[in-house]
């Protein structure tokens, strides 16, 4: 069995958003050579997401919404965590939207079902932050 490792890296200019990032995920399989396995797509950051869903701008909006309902953003003094801090909204918000996806490869490619897309979501943005792609197989 082979494996496979590569980071990849975001800095969202806004302090939430959704990046499809299915393109570089199949990029990593193509490097990898691995025709038939599993690979694993994480978020090492923990205000940050990775999921699976549709590609749909109004979905997102609808995520957006949804989320800040959950685990609204202000007022910041309504988190402990905020102490010196205003990002605990972020972390909520990725318990909710998980932190990592596992998606069958196979004959080389991503083994979705119709409509599936690979994302990062940033819940706390302005800085550098990165995913990791591990993939294994033959």
């Amino acid at each position: 069995m082979k494996s496979f490792r590569k980071e990849l890296f975001f800095q969202i200019p806004s302090r939430r958003g959704f990046v499809n990032i299915t393109s570089q995920v199949a990029d990593c399989i193509r490097e990898s050579s691995i025709r038939e396995g599993l690979v694993l797509v994480n978020a090492m950051h923990i205000t940050a997401s990775v999921f699976i869903n549709d590609d749909e701008s109004g979905l997102h909006h609808d995520y957006e919404i949804w989320l800040e309902k959950l685990a609204p953003h202000e007022p910041v003094s309504q988190y402990l965590h905020n102490v010196g801090e205003d990002n605990a909204d972020a972390h909520m918000k990725r318990q909710i939207m998980g932190r990592e996806v596992v998606v069958a490869v196979t004959e080389g490619k991503l083994d979705f079902g119709t409509w599936e897309q690979i994302f990062y979501g940033e819940f706390d943005g302005r800085r550098r932050k990165r995913v990791l792609v591990k993939i294994i197989g033959e």
